[in-house]
């Protein structure tokens, strides 16, 4: 699959309109790098006027947007003036715009299945081919905020051993499969995103024989698991329940916990990274005395989620 190139859009400064200038300018700006990383997915707006409060991704000349509402505060309003900058700025579809209510989540609430359309299309990080669907998820299948963490962990890559937790759909443990890995473990407990991964290697054309997917609760899972890693990455949500699950996961109550229990599990000079997207997460270093522990979060962000801190992360290394 050869890169697709991406749509070029007018220089042409719009005075009536002041969402369609930023768009244009913010497109244009990520559209160079784009082009030479070979990326075609990535954020164009995100909440950049106060009177417009909504992300916008770019998929591979398809549209996500993200109307971040109350429950209260759910209307239509911006749909049909942001549609038409879109259809106008890239010549887009309409079909091809997808709207996402980011309401608050249940403390229950998973990435289940919202849709049944399977709407699955390919794009492209860094030359890497994912699988991702805007419709029927509550997430797409690849978080574009951790584009430069994928990249970071793939570049340590090379002749490691990577287990990738809460893995979702696999694409940190499919990057690092292509920089070299000699082993990789997928462990998450949704068949759905299993499979999913599963498709991911296929489609990255990853054998299987030295990557593993394994279906399991991950607090279980480091319990039993007796491996060794070079790498362990952990992203996991900031609540979580599950019928699957023993007990509800809360991600500052329970860091310390999931941590302790990886870090047996490193090599020693390896890395373990841990993110979260928790807005009042508070990490204590005091906590994991044995650690070296490092905030790398002004690494990991990636330019286009710098504003708004889509998320946080750490090294440590025993």
């Amino acid at each position: 699959m050869t890169f697709p190139p991406l749509p070029l859009i007018s220089d042409h400064n719009d005075k009536s309109s002041q969402l369609k200038n930023r768009l244009r300018k913010n497109y244009q700006h990520r559209r160079k790098w784009a082009e030479r990383t070979q990326t075609n997915c990535f954020r164009i707006y995100d909440r950049d006027i106060k009177e417009y409060p909504f992300a916008i991704d770019f998929y591979n000349q398809r549209f996500c947007l993200h109307y971040f509402a109350s429950l209260q505060d759910s209307d239509d309003r911006f749909e049909k003036e942001v549609e038409d900058v879109l259809l106008d700025l890239f010549h887009a579809k309409k079909q091809d715009i997808y709207w996402r209510k980011r309401m608050k989540r249940s403390k229950t609430e998973q990435y289940e299945k919202k849709d049944i359309s399977s709407d699955f299309f390919v794009v492209q990080e860094y030359g890497v081919k994912f699988w991702v669907n805007l419709r029927d998820y509550l997430d797409t299948g690849l978080f574009l905020d951790h584009r430069e963490t994928r990249r970071l962990v793939a570049s340590k890559a090379k002749g490691k051993r990577l287990l990738n937790l809460f893995a979702y759909t696999g694409s940190f443990s499919v990057q690092a499969a292509l920089r070299g890995s000699i082993f990789t473990k997928t462990v998450d407990m949704s068949n759905t995103y299993c499979t999913w991964a599963e498709k991911n290697f296929f489609l990255n054309r990853i054998n299987s024989k030295n990557n593993i997917i394994e279906r399991a609760d991950c607090l279980k899972f480091l319990s039993e698991e007796t491996q060794q890693y070079d790498l362990i990455v952990i992203d996991p949500p900031t609540l979580s329940r599950s019928k699957k699950m023993e007990q509800m996961f809360d991600v500052q109550k329970d860091y310390i916990q999931l941590i302790e229990k990886a870090l047996p599990l490193l090599t020693s000079g390896g890395t373990l990274f841990f993110s979260t997207n928790s807005r009042k997460f508070q990490m204590d270093a005091s906590l994991l005395p044995l650690c070296l522990l490092r905030e790398i979060s002004s690494i990991t962000l990636p330019i286009d989620f710098q504003k708004n801190k889509a998320h946080r992360c750490w090294t440590m290394m025993l």
